[in-house]
């Protein structure tokens, strides 16, 4: 399953839309962002039910996000000090993740070693744009979580 994430262009709070990567007409999920003390989004399917939420901890040495399944926790992320490669603390399915240099491009794993998704910068957008190619469709909204965790980190640090 191909996925395009995308940033909406104006929005008064970071919205994302979620197209098919094989039909770009067709939108599979709606990101928006809440008003709150730090990053806050809400994942819709196409419609409009509430399935997720991530959202920024506060008063944390290191960006941390937390992974809700509706309303319920399932999960964390956390990025950790390294000097090369970005490198995230996954609190969730047993999954970590694997980047390079400039974090435009990384390997979501799962605990055995394969992977689950791939993710790619689109360069030469107006917006932030991610291509994300998921192995199996049941693992496509917790990858496009931590995909949005990723994000929001790397926009809180000005990249």
């Amino acid at each position: 399953m191909k996925l395009v994430f995308k940033q909406k262009m104006f929005s008064w709070f970071d919205s994302y839309n979620v197209y098919d990567g094989y039909d770009d007409s067709i939108i599979l999920y709606t990101i928006k962002g809440q008003l709150s003390w730090g990053h806050c989004f809400k994942i819709f399917d196409c419609n409009g039910l509430e399935l997720a939420t991530v959202k920024k901890k506060l008063f944390t040495i290191f960006p941390e996000f937390e992974l809700y399944f509706k309303d319920q926790y399932i999960g964390h992320i956390v990025r950790e000090f390294s000097f090369f490669k970005p490198k995230y603390n996954i609190d969730f399915n047993g999954w970590h993740v694997e980047g390079n240099f400039f974090e435009w491009d990384y390997q979501i794993i799962d605990s055995n070693g394969a992977e689950v998704a791939t993710v790619s910068k689109e360069l030469f957008n107006w917006t932030d744009t991610y291509s994300i190619d998921v192995y199996n469709p049941q693992d496509a909204l917790n990858a496009l979580m931590l995909v949005l965790a990723i994000d929001a980190e790397k926009c809180s640090r000005g990249d």
